[in-house]
């Protein structure tokens, strides 16, 4: 039994400043000997190996830089040898010695990565030049390929500060129109605050004096038809008077008192102040309480007057019936109520405008009910959102500040 033998060299003497090293492969053993002395003189780390998979296993274990390859070889000849090592280690260059070189041969090693080809018999100055010459463009290419990988790792550090830079630029831009909405918003407050407390004050005057005339009136003699047109005054005068100060409290908020406000209780007090009106119209109610908050510090009133509003719209949203939905929830310092309907949803032009004080698509109504809810979740630093699907319902989220305190 044959046992294969692989020799290395290390370079010695004066020209051993060189870093290099190089593997030769030939399966003539003079062959070897010559080449190794020939680049050990020149200040190589000269490795050599007899035949191709011992050349391969040294490529792996090694990483030489260049490799002289024999290209007829027992066994696995040159041709597979370059194949593979070019596929697995792609760092190593190989140049191709033969003796029985054409042009064919030459070219089907180019294109499976030779660096070089020559010819045997060869001239030790030209063997050496050519190695020094496929050397420089290997040290090129990988250069090049280093460059090239900082370029990539470059780009991909723009594209990601691009992207950031646009994340900031979007949401600082929606800081300054949320800003901005609520600058309109105050203004729009102002102004109807300072026209609605004229307009109580000119037009509640002359509705004293129709009371009074109609008071004085009904202490005549009785006459069925005067006496009820003088109902209908009344009535009218107190319709009017209803209206005057709902406008004045969307704007100026009324008396109010602080204390512990339960905020399940509160949305309790509401579902069932329309119970009727929810049987009427066959409407089921989904009521679901993840969880119960600590009581908020508010005013009783104030807290109920969110959720009439809310519950009194999705009803009017659903008058042939559908599902009424009442979730109550906490996540962090925010007590959550969303209050849904399954009416005909809100159209995305009007979804903008719906809190603006006196907007609204009815009929009938003065368009302050959802501005008076805004004016009290405000009050009490919440805020409030809007979500519609055209013909499947909306759904209105509460969220206000939750107290320290476990949940129920």
């Amino acid at each position: 039994m044959t046992t294969k033998k692989t020799n290395t060299t290390h370079f010695s003497g004066p020209a051993s400043i060189r870093k290099e090293t190089i593997l030769i492969v030939d399966d003539e053993k003079l062959n070897l000997d010559l080449t190794s002395v020939l680049f050990r003189n020149r200040g190589f780390r000269v490795l050599t190996a007899p035949n191709a998979p011992d050349a391969i296993d040294l490529v792996g274990r090694e990483q030489p830089e260049i490799v002289l390859l024999d290209y007829m070889m027992p066994g696995m000849d040159g041709f597979a040898a370059l194949t593979e090592i070019r596929q697995r280690f792609p760092d190593t260059y190989v140049i191709m010695l033969t003796g029985r070189g054409n042009e064919r041969i030459a070219v089907e090693l180019m294109k499976a990565g030779a660096s070089d080809y020559i010819l045997k018999p060869f001239l030790n100055l030209d063997l050496l030049e050519r190695v020094e010459r496929v050397l420089k463009v290997r040290d090129m290419e990988l250069r090049n390929r280093e460059l090239m990988r900082e370029r990539n790792r470059l780009l991909s550090e723009i594209e990601s500060w691009n992207r950031e830079l646009e994340q900031r630029v979007e949401e600082k831009s929606r800081e300054l129109q949320k800003v901005q909405d609520e600058i309109i918003l105050t203004e729009k407050m102002s102004t109807v605050g300072y026209l609605s407390a004229g307009m109580a004050h000119e037009i509640r005057n002359p509705l004293n004096s129709i009371a009074l005339y109609a008071q004085l009136l009904r202490g005549e003699p009785e006459e069925p038809d005067r006496l009820e047109c003088l109902e209908k005054i009344e009535q009218e005068v107190r319709r009017i008077d209803g209206i005057l100060r709902k406008l004045m409290d969307a704007v100026k908020r009324p008396r109010f008192h602080i204390r512990e406000v339960s905020v399940d209780s509160a949305i309790d007090s509401a579902i069932e102040m329309f119970r009727s009106r929810i049987e009427m119209h066959g409407i089921r109610v989904e009521r679901d309480f993840r969880c119960i908050p600590p009581p908020l510090q508010a005013d009783q009133t104030e807290i109920e007057q969110i959720f009439t509003n809310l519950i009194v719209n999705s009803i009017e949203e659903m008058p042939n019936g559908g599902v009424l939905g009442v979730v109550l929830d906490r996540h962090g310092h925010d007590v959550i109520v969303r209050i849904s309907d399954t009416g005909r949803g809100i159209p995305t032009e009007n979804i903008s405008k719906i809190f603006d004080p006196f907007f609204t698509t009815k009929s009938s109504g003065t368009g302050l009910g959802l501005y008076v809810v805004l004016r009290i979740v405000n009050t009490y630093n919440g805020r409030i959102d809007v979500t519609s699907e055209d013909g499947k319902g909306t759904t209105f989220s509460v969220f206000l500040k939750a107290p320290d305190g476990a949940s129920r």
